[in-house]
């Protein structure tokens, strides 16, 4: 898979740079942008070749929300490799969830942990999801406070597979996962592998997988970018029934209102919204 990797600057007031670094990670995520890191006049963001709508971007930023602000860009091409490898190599410290989950760096030592603390050991590749982020850890401390025993779960853009196999863990009877991403399918089979877990089918390609999946799901989760939960969801929404909740996030708490309209089109109410760090998780219901 291609990507593009785009070195926006900001010009600002410091006091206002972070602000303009999450809108324009928003307007950015308009133009098919998936993933972001800082830098430090502005942010680097990534996006597939084949995704990249540059008429959108430039439109985008010559309109920029926060008045004042000046947004330029340099663009390349990503080499065609592992581009996480300097930090897969360094690894990450043990990402504890609300005390009952940690997440760990499979190369490294099994923490010792209080009994009932459960261990999920992560080695990432190329794909998203060991914990770190906050949109990660929402979502994981939703499935905590839920009762999964007998429950069959859908994990759309599974990156790393962390969220099938946290839900693997916490008692789902079957799990599905799937990621357009080779590297990340790949991943998720090693890491449900070297975490014992058995009940997990990982397939690779986009959301039109699901038409070749039997059956429904009593939970569906996606932590993915806005744009592709707006276009995904009533694929989602069709392997769902009555009392089946889809849980939503990787999004910015401004996209909320998108979101909820595209749901409540398709007959999904909205059970709870939480937030941390401005970005969002939404919990939704089949009516």
């Amino acid at each position: 898979m291609k990507y593009l990797t785009a070195t926006f600057h900001i010009a600002s007031e410091p006091s206002l740079l972070q602000t303009a670094r999450d809108l324009l990670a928003d307007c950015a995520g308009d133009a098919g942008f998936e993933s972001f890191e800082d830098t430090e006049d502005g942010i680097k963001g990534y996006v597939q070749e084949d995704q990249f709508d540059k008429e959108q971007l430039d439109a985008q930023l010559a309109d920029f929300p926060l008045p004042g602000i000046n947004v330029t860009y340099e663009l390349s091409k990503v080499e065609d490799k592992d581009w996480n490898e300097t930090w897969e190599n360094e690894g990450f410290d043990p990402i504890d969830i609300y005390n009952r989950i940690v997440i760990y760096d499979a190369r490294q030592t099994t923490p010792l942990l209080p009994e009932g603390v459960i261990p999920i050991a992560i080695q990432a590749r190329q794909a998203f999801g060991t914990g770190t982020h906050q949109t990660t850890q929402m979502i994981i401390g939703l499935l905590l406070d839920m009762h999964l025993a007998g429950k069959r779960v859908l994990d759309c853009g599974c990156g790393t597979g962390i969220l099938g196999i946290a839900a693997s863990k916490l008692g789902a009877k079957e799990i599905v996962a799937y990621d357009i991403d080779e590297w990340s399918a790949d991943n998720a089979r090693h890491n449900a592998q070297i975490n014992h877990v058995k009940n997990i089918e990982v397939l690779q390609g986009d959301a039109n997988v699901l038409n070749h999946v039997s059956g429904v799901f009593d939970i569906v989760l996606a932590n993915i970018n806005r744009n592709i939960l707006l276009q995904d969801m009533a694929a989602f929404r069709n392997v769902m029934m009555q009392d089946s909740l889809l849980i939503l996030s990787g999004f910015f708490e401004d996209d909320c209102a998108q979101l909820n309209a595209k749901a409540e089109s398709l007959g999904l109410k909205q059970m709870g919204k939480y937030s941390k760090d401005n970005w969002c998780c939404l919990q939704f219901v089949v009516e």
